[in-house]
């Protein structure tokens, strides 16, 4: 996690500790899985990318990408994983990291409607949800433009496309 990206260091607790927590909680496969650490960090990778140029509110897409899969009980199906996760990081705050109620809603938001398939005008949703969608080539699919929500998203979607 890069805690110094966000412009209000106040609002982390301690971005160690919730890197820990959110591993300790997704369980011992979480160095291996498809939807554990490495994704996670690949999120925040991507998420950065885009909120860099399109002024997204990088602490909620890097808690973003730590928390959505973080409440995987299988690596296929699980149709309520958005939901926990959005229920796990409202649960965090405070203790790993402190956002605003404006700020919380679209963190939970995020992660409650990733799975969705949808794409939204909210810069930082949609950020994140381009975010998690870039990394998709790690289970061999390729990310569609028009899922995308962002117009970062988008190039990026056709730069990794015009790649294959």
């Amino acid at each position: 996690m890069n805690c110094n990206t966000s412009s209000n260091n106040e609002r982390w607790i301690g971005c160690a500790k919730l890197i820990q927590a959110v591993t300790r909680h997704f369980g011992p496969h979480a160095k291996k899985s498809i939807h554990g650490v490495q994704h996670w960090r690949n999120v925040e990778n991507h998420g950065m990318t885009i909120a860099r140029e399109n002024g997204a509110d990088m602490l909620v897409v890097e808690l973003f990408a730590w928390f959505h899969d973080s409440c995987l009980v299988n690596e296929h199906i699980d149709d309520g994983h958005g939901y926990r996760a959005a229920k796990f990081a409202e649960a965090q705050r405070g203790k790993l990291y402190n956002l605003p109620d404006q700020s919380l809603d679209l963190l939970m938001r995020a992660c409650d409607g990733h799975t969705c398939g949808l794409a939204t005008t909210d810069i930082t949703i949609g950020t994140c949800w381009d975010a998690d969608r870039l990394d998709l080539p790690r289970v061999g699919t390729q990310p569609l433009e028009a899922f995308m929500s962002t117009g970062t998203g988008r190039r990026l979607a056709d730069q990794m496309r015009l790649q294959c």
